[in-house]
């Protein structure tokens, strides 16, 4: 099925907050760990502004349909980052942007090489790339709706569990926008099935690894996903289907790798 990208541009809309009772997180505060995967996913989303910047050096960016999605994409993820700063907020947890950015640039030649990483490994792989970029996607958001629906069925609490629910949904349009695209590219070329699966058999971690300290990205996945083994078996059978990734366990490898029991 086609994925309706004018109707989703239409439809975008922040992740809405306004209803939910807040003041509940006086009362019901959220533990620590929930509080540091929160912080860990918040800075994520608001990195998103970053990795668009990868993109516009690869032909990702000469492609409409990809150009006009990640333009509201980025927008979305940034919504979400600001409702998730908002739940910080109550718990005396100040999440800044432009701080978080200034950090990034901080970060010095590796974030500033990225773009030019992006560049030369894409022009390697040729448009072949583009199909590499939508499945990689795929993965991405798969993880996040699983991170984010996990963390809810956690907590169970009248605030947080509705927003992270929001959330979650609007990412799914995200997943379906992805795959749509990598079905296509994959079925459409045997180079790019075979660059894209060396690529994520290869190369893919958790979403965020590169721009959180490694630390972070091994306590928020354990919290999330240890003993977890069944969710994960699922987020690999979702990227199994795709043409030519057939067997592929990017997610049980990946954290298997971390030292995480699954």
């Amino acid at each position: 099925m086609a994925f309706d990208l004018e109707a989703f541009a239409e439809t975008s809309e922040p992740v809405g907050w306004d209803d939910l009772d807040f003041d509940t997180f006086e009362t019901q505060p959220l533990d620590e760990n929930t509080l540091r995967s929160l912080r860990y996913m918040c800075d994520v989303e608001f990195h998103t502004s970053c990795y668009l910047r990868d993109m516009l050096v690869t032909p990702s960016h000469r492609e409409e349909d990809a150009g006009d999605f990640m333009t509201v994409w980025n927008r979305e993820e940034f919504w979400h980052g600001e409702a998730l700063a908002a739940v910080l907020q109550r718990h005396g947890i100040v999440v800044d942007y432009d701080e978080l950015k200034s950090k990034r640039v901080k970060l010095g030649w590796q974030q500033a090489l990225s773009p030019l990483k992006q560049s030369v490994l894409s022009s390697l792989a040729g448009t072949d790339f583009v199909a590499v970029h939508m499945t990689w996607g795929a993965a991405n958001e798969l993880s996040a709706v699983a991170a984010y629906r996990r963390l809810a069925a956690m907590n169970d609490h009248p605030a947080l569990t509705p927003l992270l629910k929001r959330i979650a949904q609007q990412e799914t349009r995200h997943v379906a926008f992805y795959t749509t695209q990598a079905r296509e590219r994959l079925e459409g070329s045997e180079k790019a099935r075979a660059v894209t699966r060396l690529a994520l058999a290869k190369a893919w971690r958790p979403v965020g690894s590169g721009i959180m300290p490694e630390t972070e990205i091994v306590h928020v996945m354990g919290h999330l996903f240890s003993g977890r083994r069944e969710d994960l078996e699922g987020l690999d059978r979702r990227v199994q289907r795709l043409p030519g990734l057939q067997e592929l366990t990017i997610f049980r490898t990946a954290l298997t790798r971390m030292g995480i029991a699954i």
